[in-house]
């Protein structure tokens, strides 16, 4: 049974950082993909940034540069370094995870796929930590 709890969030005012974790059990695949995603009131659920369990990483065009995704893997943590923060970041923060995303044509492929990270790509989630930048 996965369970995805996140902390850390919180109110800030702009130009401001904050550090969010999400703390994973349960999860037993060694080849995962791990994600953030964000919501604000009225909008669709967007991904933030994504990170498979090589390491490697990807970013939404809006925090690039400011955001900064990392894992330790073994306090099975994923964080969310945000900095520089704006009123526009102001929404509620999920972690998501799954091991595997699959294309159109079907096939299906481990860790996350290229890009910014999708939402139907995820199976599991966190229920969400509010920020708010003022």
């Amino acid at each position: 049974h996965v369970q995805l709890v996140e902390s850390g969030g919180g109110s800030v005012q702009a130009g401001g950082s904050l550090r969010l974790s999400c703390a994973a059990s349960g999860y037993t695949y060694s080849s995962y993909c791990m994600g953030w995603f964000r919501q604000a009131p009225g909008k669709e659920r967007e991904g933030v940034a994504a990170i498979d369990s090589d390491g490697s990483t990807s970013y939404a065009d809006s925090v690039k540069g400011r955001f900064t995704i990392s894992q330790d893997n073994a306090k099975n943590t994923l964080y969310l370094q945000m900095n520089s923060l704006k009123p526009e970041d102001t929404a509620m923060y999920y972690c998501a995870a799954d091991w595997r995303y699959c294309s159109s044509g079907g096939y299906c492929y481990s860790g996350c796929r290229p890009g910014s990270p999708v939402r139907d790509d995820f199976g599991y989630w966190g229920q969400g930590t509010q920020v708010t930048v003022s």
